[in-house]
């Protein structure tokens, strides 16, 4: 039997666009409070109306870049007391810069990776679930990707990212063990979001060729694994969820449509 998400507390990182988007309004269907955080509070606050029309009985809005550890941890232990409570925490936040090879890459990419990807993930997680501790509930879920599984050409630092997620989610689920804290790693394959476009700069033309020929998965599909994972009954823990587009068979092997 799922659980119910009437009234539950989600919180989103990365919820301005794509996934994080996508997964606001997969809960706000199934009547989830949302705390969704982004840089571009404006986006946020576009979106509104809508996930209240989905069913989302309440929304707070926080600018948050997640890379400053003093802003996250002054914005969410300052959260208002109805807020405080989280059930589910979706650290959803993340980004990859570039598609070189190691030495010839701009370090410069790979600080704003790894301040995303891995500081960030465990800045908010080390605010937000010490509380899950103390109330002996919760569900963390962590947007790892097919990349963390294997390394693949010109992407080593973004492979790595992700691969410190997957041991992150590892190691939290061996450390909350004992507890009823769940801890979940949801690892995608090809996602038709704004990645590739954020990944080479605003280049629209290089990023359309990643989904060129080829069916790939949508940001809806990817909540939709988030709100299976979330919904499991309590003593159903989903480990990591690898999902692909048909066309994908792993990191290297896709096979695009003539």
């Amino acid at each position: 039997m799922s659980i119910s998400l009437k009234n539950k507390i989600v919180c989103i990182t990365g919820a301005s666009s794509g996934i994080g988007a996508a997964t606001a309004m997969e809960f706000a269907r199934h009547g989830a409070k949302l705390l969704l955080c982004a840089r571009r509070l404006d986006r946020l606050q576009a979106m509104e109306a809508e996930l209240r029309d989905a069913g989302s009985p309440d929304i707070f809005n926080v600018a948050l870049d997640v890379r400053n550890r003093d802003a996250v941890h002054t914005t969410l232990a300052n959260l208002p007391e109805a807020w405080r409570s989280i059930d589910i925490l979706v650290n959803n936040a993340g980004l990859s810069r570039g598609l070189t090879k190691l030495y010839d890459d701009d370090i410069d990419n790979w600080e704003e990776m790894i301040d995303t990807n891995v500081k960030g993930l465990l800045y908010v997680t080390r605010a937000i679930v010490p509380g899950m501790v103390e109330r002996n509930h919760g569900h963390i879920i962590n947007l790892g990707s097919i990349a963390g599984h294997a390394a693949y050409p010109n992407g080593s630092v973004y492979c790595a990212s992700k691969a410190a997620e997957r041991f992150i989610s590892d190691g939290l689920r061996i450390d909350l063990n004992g507890t009823a804290v769940r801890v979940t790693s949801i690892d995608p394959g090809m996602v038709q979001t704004d990645f590739s476009k954020i990944r080479f700069r605003g280049d629209e033309q290089r990023a359309a060729k990643t989904y060129e020929n080829i069916d790939p998965l949508q940001p809806e599909d990817i909540a939709d694994a988030i709100l299976w994972s979330a919904t499991r009954p309590p003593h159903v823990n989903i480990q990591t969820v690898l999902l692909t587009p048909t066309a994908q068979a792993n990191a290297f092997v896709i096979t695009r449509k003539s």
